[in-house]
């Protein structure tokens, strides 16, 4: 279709149908990172997605509707909407958000692995919301899968399939080369008409936010799934604390749309801020109701980025380090993805200040506000404006950007650790007897002693009775400057004083050691 026509999902001129016609289910696939879950949507709907993400994972949802050929049905052809959820650990959040939009979880294990930690995070989720499920058996194509295996894991997680007595639908696919999708498709379609899943159109328009982020051509845009009524051009809609008036949608294909009926995916342009994730969206009669259903909701504002906020409130403890953060993403999942991997990141000896987050590039203004705060700039799939690299190189201002959420994460951590005191290591080196003092000038002092245990070598430190003395600047053995002198030799010292106040005397045993560094980690 040409990207100038406007698609009408259902013609103005006609009335909208009565509540009770059926929708297309919303169907949520989860499963542990490398199970499959990118492939098998890649599979369905036949493009690349997989060449276009960074270390191989989906980095954010995405949503998907996809036209599915039926068998003996009317219609010959049927809709399932699928959102897909990114399966690294960072991001449970959104995977959980998830299942509480769906209809319908497909749970991917592959049959060379089996359960793994973020399966069985996905059936926790998948039991909490209560969301019917089927079982995708992913990679029997491989000569170590062992699906059997798969059903036997799966059941000790009290997950029990159809062929083992059970009441949960199993299919085995393999996402790489297409076997048995179609069956996986209809078993799909199968589930959403047992759940007799049905639109509302006479209702005021309702739905979620999936996504959001700033397009640099547009402004503001969110992804959004539309679960109630109609959503059309030129309404107004309130998303959280966020009112907006639709000036134009897209579907998931970037075509132009006229209106979004429920179950269907639609990228709406039109905020004056990013709306939060994960929060309902309601359409308005008017701007008026709009900007008061605003002010309902600014009244009891959900807690996104709490950790950020009390982060950045928090008062650093006596002589603990803080690490100053500022973070700029693509999209706001990605904040979140940050947020819940940082909370991992424990220490009580340093910690972190998140002083700026948003989406974005990073700008001239992020960077102002690290010279002021000495804050590192960190930036997620986003780029560096022309004029805040400038600065960032003239100022010295430390900025870095990662693909890959990993990355990101092992280089705030490394940052804190880098804060770190490292640990000190005494090593005994030997004792000597002070038998001569010379002179005294400033903060050195100049004596002569005999090497009783050990050695003493130039550098080192010096104790007396526990307490450090100072440190060993020069040595000399028979009047000749030496590195070090061996256990019962003469040698005179020039000793820097840690206190001057504290100087040695005739007499005195002073231990002779150094310091071993040893460097900490989180």
């Amino acid at each position: 279709m040409p990207k100038n026509k406007i698609k009408n999902n259902i013609k103005p001129s006609i009335k909208p149908p009565n509540k009770g016609q059926n929708r297309p289910p919303v169907v949520v696939v989860l499963g542990h990172v490398d199970h499959g879950k990118t492939m098998l949507l890649d599979t369905i709907r036949k493009t690349n997605v997989i060449a276009t993400e960074s270390g191989g994972i989906t980095q954010h949802i995405g949503a998907y509707q996809v036209d599915i050929a039926t068998k003996n049905q009317e219609p010959r052809t049927k809709k399932i909407t699928f959102l897909d959820t990114p399966g690294h650990e960072a991001f449970s959040a959104i995977r959980a958000r998830g299942a509480k939009v769906a209809d319908i979880a497909v749970l991917v294990v592959a049959a060379d692995e089996s359960v793994k930690p973020q399966t069985k995070e996905a059936i926790r989720a998948i039991k909490e919301e209560d969301v019917p499920f089927i079982v995708a058996i992913n990679k029997i194509d491989k000569e170590n899968s062992n699906p059997q295996k798969v059903r036997q894991d799966l059941a000790t997680e009290d997950v029990i399939v159809e062929d083992w007595g059970g009441k949960v639908p199993i299919v085995e696919i393999s996402a790489k080369d297409g076997r048995n999708i179609p069956e996986l498709l209809e078993m799909i379609l199968l589930v959403a008409e047992l759940e007799e899943l049905k639109e509302d159109l006479s209702s005021p328009a309702e739905g979620v936010i999936i996504e959001s982020n700033l397009d640099k051509q547009r402004g503001y845009v969110a992804t959004a799934l539309t679960q109630k009524g109609i959503l059309k051009l030129g309404d107004w809609i309130v998303a959280g604390a966020v009112i907006g008036k639709v000036k134009s949608m897209e579907d998931f294909k970037g075509e132009p749309l006229f209106q979004a009926i429920p179950s269907q995916p639609v990228l709406i342009v039109g905020w004056p801020f990013a709306p939060e994730i994960g929060i309902t969206f309601v359409v308005t009669e008017s701007k008026e109701e709009a900007l008061k259903k605003q002010e309902e909701e600014s009244i009891n504002p959900q807690p996104l980025f709490s950790f950020f906020k009390s982060s950045a409130k928090t008062a650093p403890e006596s002589g603990k380090k803080i690490l100053n953060l500022i973070f700029k993403t693509d999209v706001l999942s990605s904040l979140e993805a940050i947020e819940t991997a940082l909370q991992a990141i424990k220490s009580e000896d340093v910690g972190y200040r998140v002083l700026g987050y948003d989406i974005g590039n990073i700008s001239e203004a992020d960077l102002k506000t690290a010279m002021g705060t000495k804050a590192t700039v960190v930036g997620f799939r986003v780029e560096i404006d022309g004029g805040a690299r400038k600065l960032a190189e003239r100022e010295g201002i430390k900025v870095t950007n990662f693909n890959i959420i990993y990355d990101l994460i092992e280089f705030v951590r490394q940052e804190m650790t880098n804060l770190l005191e490292p640990v000190i290591n005494k090593v005994q080196l030997g004792k000597l007897r002070v038998l001569a003092l010379f002179k005294k000038e400033g903060k050195s002092q100049v004596i002569g002693g005999k090497v009783t245990v050990g050695k003493v070598t130039r550098g080192a430190m010096i104790d007396r009775n526990g307490i450090k003395i100072g440190r060993l600047l020069q040595l000399q053995k028979n009047k000749e400057d030496v590195t070090e002198v061996a256990e019962g030799n003469e040698c005179g010292m020039k000793i820097e004083l840690a206190d001057i106040s504290k100087d040695i005397k005739e007499s005195d045993t002073l231990e002779i050691y150094e310091e071993e560094k040893i460097k900490r980690s989180l």
